[in-house]
């Protein structure tokens, strides 16, 4: 007897299993149960504590609140106790003293019911739970009066499960959990813990080996090589962006709005090279890079993936924490900061999220519970061969219901406005990057992969429907249909898919010199064949700018410096112009000349160039030229805003075009020039008469151009040009594109001869020959 109940035994095998790291039901013998030993009934009380070399039961309702000293049954710390007669269960703590002298009284993890029900495991198991990220990871939580953490795993092959962490000294025998019934889910309530503690889930297979894995709804995780997930609330945070959620909820559906997106990478963006060449914060990326986008009129940002990664020349596409922003620059909490601060200087927030593929690292994903369990069994429908990663098996349930629940966390938890799809194509399509013999057809024996098909539309539908006016945007590099069409009429739901097209045509004549050029005329013409297939964003991305591909600015013609930046120049002015929305990957503002590297800041001494000031003060005025007037900004998908003047002079590689509302009122002509040589006396024909302004020409000495042009505008003549009944006769600078636009006056006569007179002033070497 031991204070008035008797000692029992837990039977050998049992207390074995616990011991020996074999236990896979610990709640059915840990806590306190019903029980009849020796004829007699009662209930029995178990504890499995660390270190602990006395433990006693501290019975709460009862007066004085009376404590029970259990019997130790291992030096190990396994203690256990049987209250005779007693007939039902009662709240109690634990009371021990530890070898090292510490006493702790804490309520036993092993008293509490599941913190998931039976409806939360069916939507998950029918991959129907949107926000199983509320359920399964690890929440600070309380249970009645009871504060502490739940943790939950899904593991459904796995023989048995432990949490471990800096709690127990990461030894997997102290906090065995309990498995949830078929559901694979494993679960256990730690009272006593909160915020900021480290851990992971020691799984075994069923041949008995142990794998310790981070937490796959981890919000927030520790450097490598630890890689440890950490507990950690991402609700706590107040916001301020009240105003432009609501803004965005109210143009849910309006995809022909401004969008100018600036492309940035945060750990490269700008770096404190003071502080030992270290990554910005998120707090101190906040102001800088608002001021600046700002500055330059961009109407958005996308950053390169900040989801978890432990390799940063990854550039983070090689994920392995879907809920959690990188600890590389701070906490949730900081990056929830920096969105809210975008927001209120009205900057949208674009994030690149990377359901394709995931990394093999043995933390991770990866033969999570000793199986195929988030990717395929057969490497012809699991491997990636471009970058040796894995792939989702999107035809289980629970591995959508975690890639959904995925999305819908970055705009629920940190408020993000749109998500870039990475990689679409490797997604669609079975035989992606794959030889004959390499991949196994679909059902039908097609190349697509149906499941993939079907989880891209579920979540482009989920995302609208729970976050209206958040946008879905697909890197998609083929000629898949519909990309951007809603699933309602047969297409992906995506609202805007990159024109990887005309990025690779375009990029493709500029890298020519100008006399090669008119044999290659239709790159710069073919886009506009499929331009309203899709809702297209013209994009010129960071992939652009690596691997020996050369900057932007290093990628035109050949040429001094001062050419190759007016070539950039007329690049963008032609691309500005031209229907879609905008993408321009960081540096490329300004004409940075190296290659992007991910470990080190941007050139920004570039700036005290002339060339490379000119260049973004381009790129300032194109955004603001764009944003300002809804026929260059509200009229990208709608095939009647455009109109090619003239598309077929390759001999001078000029080009013409106008873009104009749908009444004819408003009209803008642009005029491309993609030769260094300058025309004087060019005849281009417009459909209305009077005066047609400049009100952009890339040429323009603030540009860093040699400042010829055409005095402020031009007045039509009578001339019939191009197909239409009046013309205007232009100056036109080397490599330089003009905009124009009709404003509907008429200017006296000698206005244009004074201009024609000026314009034959300039020197004959910068003239085309009559």
């Amino acid at each position: 007897m031991l204070n008035g109940c008797a000692s029992v035994i837990i039977p050998p095998h049992e207390l074995a299993a616990f011991l020996e790291n074999r236990q896979s039901n610990p709640h059915g013998w840990l806590g306190m149960h019903p029980a009849k030993i020796g004829g007699k009934s009662g209930v029995v009380a178990r504890a499995f504590v660390r270190g602990a070399v006395k433990c006693e039961v501290v019975e709460l309702d009862a007066a004085g609140a009376p404590r029970h000293g259990m019997t130790q049954l291992s030096s190990m710390g396994f203690y256990e106790i049987f209250f005779a007669g007693r007939a039902e269960v009662f709240r109690y703590q634990l009371r021990y003293e530890t070898s090292w002298g510490d006493i702790h009284q804490v309520y036993n993890a092993y008293s509490f019911l599941p913190t998931l029900g039976e409806q939360d495991l069916y939507l998950f198991n029918e991959g129907n739970e949107h926000r199983i990220y509320e359920k399964l990871g690890s929440h600070v939580r309380q249970l009645g009066e009871v504060p502490g953490v739940a943790f939950a795993v899904w593991a459904p092959t796995a023989s048995r499960v432990s949490v471990v962490g800096n709690f127990n000294a990461w030894d997997a025998r102290f906090h065995p959990m309990r498995p949830l019934g078929a559901s694979g889910v494993w679960e256990l309530f730690v009272p006593g813990l909160t915020e900021g503690e480290l851990y992971k889930f020691a799984i075994w297979d069923q041949h008995g080996h142990m794998r310790l894995k981070t937490d796959p709804y981890g919000t927030y995780f520790e450097a490598p090589p630890n890689n440890a997930a950490i507990v950690c609330r991402t609700s706590r945070y107040q916001w301020n962006d009240a105003a432009w959620i609501t803004q965005r909820e109210e143009q849910a559906g309006k995809i022909d709005r401004p969008m100018s997106v600036y492309e940035v990478q945060l750990g490269s963006w700008r770096r404190k090279l003071e502080d030992g060449d270290r990554p910005l914060t998120y707090r101190e990326l906040a102001p800088a890079l608002a001021d600046y986008v700002v500055d330059l009129g961009f109407t958005h940002i996308e950053i390169m993936p900040v989801a978890e990664h432990p390799y940063t020349g990854s550039w983070g596409y090689q994920v392995t924490g879907y809920f959690a922003p990188t600890h590389r620059h701070g906490s949730p909490e900081d990056f929830q900061f920096f969105v809210d601060h975008m927001h209120q200087r009205g900057i949208g927030v674009i994030l690149d999220w990377v359901p394709a593929h995931f990394p093999r690292d043995s933390f991770a994903l990866a033969q999570f519970d000793g199986t195929h369990l988030y990717e395929h069994e057969d490497p012809r429908l699991g491997a990636h061969m471009d970058w040796g990663t894995l792939i989702f098996n999107y035809g289980r349930n629970e591995v959508r219901c975690f890639l959904v629940a995925s999305a819908l966390s970055w705009l629920e938890r940190f408020h993000i406005d749109g998500l870039r799809v990475d990689a679409v194509a490797s997604m669609l399509y079975l035989d992606y990057s794959r030889k004959a013999g390499e991949w196994i057809p679909n059902r039908y024996g097609g190349r697509e992969n149906l499941e993939a098909i079907t989880f891209l539309k579920q979540v482009n539908d989920l995302v609208h429907h729970y976050y209206p006016g958040a946008l879905m945007i697909a890197e998609e590099s083929t000629a898949f249909p519909m990309v951007s069409r809603p699933t309602k009429d047969g297409g992906l739901g995506f609202d805007y898919k990159w024109n990887m097209g005309l990025m690779h045509d375009t990029l493709e004549f500029f890298q020519k010199d100008a006399i090669h050029r008119k044999w290659m005329h239709d790159k710069l013409t073919f886009g506009m064949v499929y331009q309203y297939s899709e809702n297209f964003i013209s994009v010129y991305s960071h992939d652009e700018v690596v691997h020996l591909k050369s900057s932007m600015l290093g990628k035109m013609g050949a040429g001094p410096a001062s050419e190759k930046a007016a070539n950039l120049r007329a690049l963008y002015g032609f691309v500005w112009l031209y229907p879609g929305k905008k993408l321009l990957f960081m540096g490329g503002e300004f004409g940075q000349w190296r290659e992007w590297n991910h470990d080190a800041s941007l050139d920004w001494h570039l700036l005290e160039h002339p060339e490379h000031r000119g260049v973004q003060s381009l790129v300032r005025d194109l955004n603001r030229l764009y944003v300002s007037d809804a026929v260059l900004s509200a009229r990208d998908f709608d095939p009647s805003s455009f109109r090619w003047v003239n598309a077929s002079d390759r001999d001078h590689s000029t080009l013409s075009f106008l873009r104009q509302d749908q009444s004819g009122g408003t009209a803008y002509l642009v005029v491309c020039n993609f030769t260094p040589v300058t025309r004087t006396g060019f005849c281009v024909g417009v459909p209305l008469r009077g005066h047609w302004r400049e009100v952009l020409n890339t040429n323009a000495s603030i540009y860093g151009g040699e400042g010829f042009g055409n005095y402020g505008g031009q007045t039509t003549g009578e001339s019939t040009a191009d197909g239409f009944a009046q013309s205007l006769v232009l100056t036109l600078p080397g490599l330089s594109t003009l905009v124009l636009k009709w404003d509907g006056v008429v200017a006296p006569p000698v206005v244009r001869v004074a201009q024609i007179k000026a314009a034959k002033k300039i020197p004959a070497t910068k003239r085309a020959r009559k």
